[in-house]
């Protein structure tokens, strides 16, 4: 098995994709009244940077998401029947002349999805911990002029003309691209509690901050929504997140980014000193669904398990996870300028860690790992 991921450094309004090739989109854009992209903004509209100058708030929120409205149009077109989109974006606070309020990003992005044909599904709340305490806008502990603090982003999720179908040649590589019982209730629920990650750039890169979604994020998103092979496209890729935990999961993916400082930061982070990271994070599912096995005979008894895996022999919950298949990634090669492949062991197996990894140890065969 082998997956390839592509990376353009130009503006996605016009991507050079055929209609309907994509399965799944996964993708943080720039977010409007952010002070920190409003140079980006202004670059893709001019008219922005006088509204703003005029104390014009709306206007300028406006002008900055008919520029995201451009991309997303295009994410329709190449997007395949059935496919989805995941947009993770947060609301802005601005205190603009006099004038402080909220910028619902996500509302005007919703609207500006479903306008378009897209279907929109139940989101999720991203609640971003962080261990700094509560910053006080307004006037303090005086009614009533203080502000609620934002603690959440959102993740958007819509979907294109119904449910994806698969052919019959197609559904072996679906049961194969399953997930764990247990995984599905974790990340089907609307509230995801998790860190966000280090923002400090390179000095060489064009701004202070990465704004980067954490790993956890786009990866299970592309296990949740795509299956594997399919290609996962990120308009705004930024520093390379979404293309490495595709290639985690898996999938093939596309990336465009229009600031070209990034490729250094990219291709650093797509490359074969990540691969223990990321068959760290495909041992650490198995690891995980190993303690829950445990957990559940421990309560409930041998006859906790009705299935098992066909191809690790261990047990499950459901018939759906029994052909469920990891691949543990071999070997990761940039092949040119703007293309990295990984390549992928063919073969059923729960390696060994190396040692100094995350999982570092000796651990029984998958098929001795739990006891009555």
């Amino acid at each position: 098995m082998r997956t390839a991921h592509e990376i353009m450094f130009e503006n996605a309004e016009n991507m050079e994709l055929r209609n309907n090739s994509v399965g799944l989109v996964v993708t943080s854009p720039p977010y409007p009244m952010i002070e920190m992209w409003d140079e980006i903004f202004v670059n893709m509209n001019a008219n922005i940077s006088l509204a703003l100058a005029e104390n014009e708030g709306p206007q300028a929120f406006e002008l900055m998401h008919n520029e995201l409205d451009k991309i997303w149009k295009e994410l329709y077109r190449v997007l395949k029947p059935g496919g989805l989109v995941c947009i993770n974006v947060g609301d802005a606070t601005r205190k603009i002349g006099k004038d402080f309020q909220l910028y619902s990003n996500h509302a005007r992005i919703i609207t500006a999805l479903v306008g378009l044909g897209f279907q929109n599904l139940p989101n999720i709340l991203w609640r971003k911990q962080t261990n700094a305490p509560n910053k006080f806008m307004g006037s303090g502990m005086l009614p009533p002029s203080a502000y609620v603090t934002l603690e959440h982003e959102y993740i958007l999720i819509f979907r294109k003309e119904g449910k994806r179908t698969f052919k019959q040649d197609e559904k072996e590589n679906r049961r194969a691209s399953s997930y764990f019982w247990e995984e599905r209730n974790q990340w089907f629920s609307d509230l995801w509690d998790l860190k966000g990650v280090r923002q400090q750039l390179n000095e060489d890169e064009s701004r202070e901050r990465s704004a980067a979604y954490p790993f956890e994020i786009p990866y299970r998103l592309i296990n949740m929504f795509s299956v594997k092979g399919d290609v996962v496209l990120d308009p705004f890729l930024g520093t390379g997140t979404t293309s490495l935990a595709a290639m985690c999961a898996g999938r093939n993916s596309l990336g465009y980014e229009m600031d070209e400082t990034f490729s250094g930061s990219i291709f650093q982070y797509l490359n074969g000193k990540n691969l223990n990271f990321l068959n760290d994070r495909i041992r650490k599912r198995i690891l995980d669904h190993k303690h829950f096995v445990g957990e559940r005979i421990n309560e409930k008894g041998s006859g906790a398990f009705k299935y098992k895996n066909i191809h690790y022999q261990f047990p499950v919950i459901t018939k759906q996870e029994k052909k469920l298949l990891f691949n543990f990634i071999q070997s990761i090669e940039q092949r040119n300028d703007n293309r990295v492949v990984a390549e992928y062991r063919e073969q059923a197996v729960f390696d060994q860690p190396k040692k100094g990894t995350l999982f570092c140890g000796t651990f029984k065969k998958l098929t001795e790992f739990y006891t009555d």
